[in-house]
C-alpha cells in the first residue's frame, strides 16, 4: 500500500485526551537522563515529587497520539519513518498533573520524489480540559523514507533556523545510558524500531536507535542547564532538525550560540563526531 495523498491529508486523528501525574513527569525527565547524578538538587527537581518542576520537552508527550502512522491507514512504510523536525511552543509553564485534550492535524504532504521519500507536515494543539487553557502546540515533519514518488505535490521544504558561523558560546555534554531507550519508551512512544533488534536491522540500522524525541528533550534539558538556570518558565520555545541517529550509551554534546532571547543550537554525538540535531532554536523569556 503507498500514500494517496488526497486520503492522508482527508484522514481524521482522533483527539486524545490523557491524565498524567507527577509520576509520568518524573519517569519523562528520568528517560531523558535527569538524576543521573544523585547529588545534583537542580535535577533532583525534575525527578522528585517534592517541589516537582517539568522539563518544557515533556509537551512533546503529553497527548501524544500513539504511533498512528502504523496504526491508521496512512498508506505509511512505517519501519522506515523517522523524526525529521520538532517543534515546541509553550503557553507557560507545564502544570505538573493535568487531564488534557490534544487535537492533532495534518497540515501538508510534501513528495520527495522515488528515491529521496516524502514528508509530513502535523500541528498538535494541547489543552487543559477542566479550563480549556491552551499548554501548547507541536509542529512536527515526519520523514517517511520509503514513501516518496507516490504522485503528491513536490514543494519545497520549510526554511530551517541558520547557525551562526562563529564558535560556540557555550557547550554542554550529557551522557546517555545503554537502557535510555527503553525508558523513554515508556513515556508513550512505544515504536518498535527503538526496543527490538530485528526491526533496527530492517530499518538499516545495527541496532535500535534513540527516540529523536529523546535526543531533543536531551538537547532542551542543556539549554535549560545553560541559559536558563533551571527555570522551566523562561523557555517559551524549542525547535530542532533531525540530522542522524543516536545509539543509547552515546554521549550528546549541544552547542548554543546565545543572541539575545534566540539560543541558536546543535545536538552532536561525541563519539562518531556527527551532529543528531541541526538547526535548533529555543526562545527564551527574559
Amino acid at each position: 500500500m503507498a500514500i494517496v495523498y488526497d486520503k492522508l491529508m482527508a484522514l481524521r486523528l482522533p483527539d486524545a485526551e490523557v491524565a498524567y501525574a507527577a509520576r509520568d513527569v518524573m519517569l519523562y525527565a528520568l528517560g531523558v537522563g535527569l538524576g543521573q547524578d544523585p547529588m545534583d538538587e537542580d535535577q533532583l527537581s525534575f525527578v522528585y515529587e517534592k517541589e516537582l518542576k517539568v522539563l518544557p520537552t515533556y509537551a512533546s508527550m503529553i497527548g501524544y497520539p500513539g504511533f498512528w502512522l502504523r496504526d491508521l491507514p496512512t498508506g505509511v512504510d512505517w519501519v522506515k519513518v523517522l523524526n525529521g523536525e520538532y517543534e515546541v511552543r509553550l503557553a507557560g509553564p507545564l502544570p505538573a498533573a493535568a487531564t488534557v485534550v490534544s487535537r492533532m492535524r495534518i497540515l501538508d504532504v510534501i513528495d520527495k520524489g522515488a528515491d529521496k521519500g516524502a514528508l509530513i507536515y502535523t500541528e498538535r494543539t494541547t489543552h487543559e480540559k477542566a479550563s480549556g487553557r491552551l499548554i501548547a502546540t507541536t509542529l512536527q515533519t515526519v520523514f517517511c523514507r520509503g514513501d516518496g514518488g507516490f504522485g503528491g505535490p513536490q514543494r519545497p521544504a520549510r526554511p530551517v533556523h541558520p547557525i551562526p558561523e562563529r564558535a560556540p558560546d557555550l557547550v554542554c555534554d550529557l551522557g546517555t545510558r545503554p537502557e535510555t531507550a527503553l525508558i523513554y519508551r515508556l513515556s508513550g512512544d512505544y515504536n518498535p524500531l527503538h526496543a527490538e533488534p530485528a526491526i533496527a536491522r530492517a530499518a538499516g540500522y545495527p541496532r535500535p536507535i534513540l527516540h529523536g524525541l529523546a535526543t531533543f528533550g536531551i538537547s532542551g534539558h542543556a539549554v535549560l542547564k545553560a541559559c536558563c538556570g533551571y527555570d522551566p518558565s523562561r523557555m517559551a520555545a524549542i525547535a530542532g532538525r533531525f540530522s542522524a541517529p543516536v545509539f543509547p550509551g552515546e554521549t550528546i554534546r549541544t552547542e548554543m550560540w546565545r543572541d539575545g532571547a534566540v539560543v541558536s543550537f546543535r545536538a552532536r554525538v561525541v563519539e562518531r563526531d556527527v551532529i543528531a540535531i541541526n538547526n535548533g532554536r529555543v526562545e527564551i523569556r527574559e
